[in-house]
């Protein structure tokens, strides 16, 4: 037993680590879909100009494609910690530009807060980490 209780099995952390997997994937696939059906991409781009990125339009179709063909990679296992790297580095950009301002706290004791993109910038990193090719030594 360590300091923090016993360890999970090695079955029971590759489950978990595949809920985690493919629940974060289908968040982030649901977010874009929602954006490109709702129209959602150019009023995106048009914000992102307005934060100083050139070619906003260009920029918000690359996210809101990454958002849907980044999770299929990681429900697929494939390049599984490139799209969550990836994932990770959008939802970084968002939370400093959109939820920081407005602090820690998404609902309670705040409003738009940080709380939420943490976690999920967390798991993708987690994700990206147990997904990591390992090296091959040589013999």
């Amino acid at each position: 037993m360590g300091l923090l209780g016993e360890k999970a099995s090695p079955q029971k952390a590759e489950r978990a680590l595949d809920v985690l997997r493919v629940t974060v994937a289908l968040l982030i696939l649901i977010h874009g879909a929602f954006r490109l059906v709702a129209g959602g991409v150019a009023p995106f781009g048009v914000w992102l100009e307005s934060q100083g990125f050139p070619m906003g339009f260009a920029w918000a179709l690359a996210v809101t494609l990454f958002e849907l063909v980044g999770p299929v990679l990681m429900l697929a296992r494939r390049w599984t910690s490139l799209a969550a790297l990836g994932h990770a580095a959008i939802l970084t950009l968002g939370m400093v530009l959109v939820h920081m301002p407005f602090g820690w706290f998404v609902v309670g004791a705040g409003r738009n807060g940080m709380e939420y993109s943490v976690i999920l910038i967390v798991s993708l990193l987690t994700i990206a980490w147990a997904y990591w090719p390992e090296r091959r030594r040589a013999a």
